[in-house]
């Protein structure tokens, strides 16, 4: 089990949930790479290609982000991101662990439209990123932004 009990991370989650707040993606890492125990380690206020420039090619984190995109020229949509990041140069133990402590996750970090897996930064790209978005997402009006 993960151990994801920082009040940091609620209260992070919260204020990228909140329409009063700034904050649109969080960052959890190991303590260590011994220790299950995820910590809070940045916030941040741009898109989530600024998330993606913060994982490290050698760590497993978990991060999640509010991602707005236009629906159509008269409205926009805000969706909830979840990504599982095991960068390439994470080791077997940990990549192992990383499916096991995401149920553990996922009790802090409930509400996302999509669930994204990254092992490098060009797999959070906002476009690609927003193409998934807008196929979960239901209807949509303007089908130029679709295809």
């Amino acid at each position: 089990m993960a151990d994801v009990k920082d009040p940091k991370i609620a209260e992070a989650y919260e204020k990228i949930r909140s329409n009063n707040d700034e904050t649109t993606w969080l960052l959890l890492d190991y303590e260590s790479d011994k220790s299950n125990t995820l910590t809070l380690t940045k916030t941040g206020t741009g898109n989530i290609e600024e998330l993606a420039k913060e994982l490290q090619p050698q760590r497993a984190s978990f991060a999640y982000a509010k991602v707005r995109y236009e629906n159509d020229e008269h409205s926009f949509r805000e969706k909830f991101v979840l990504v599982i990041w095991i960068g390439e140069e994470v080791k077997i133990m940990r990549r192992a662990k990383v499916s096991v402590h995401l149920a553990d996750v996922k009790s802090v970090l409930r509400a996302y439209s999509i669930e994204v897996s990254a092992s490098t930064p060009s797999d959070l790209k906002q476009d690609d990123v927003v193409t998934r978005l807008r196929r979960a997402g239901g209807a949509n009006y303007d089908r130029s932004k679709f295809d």
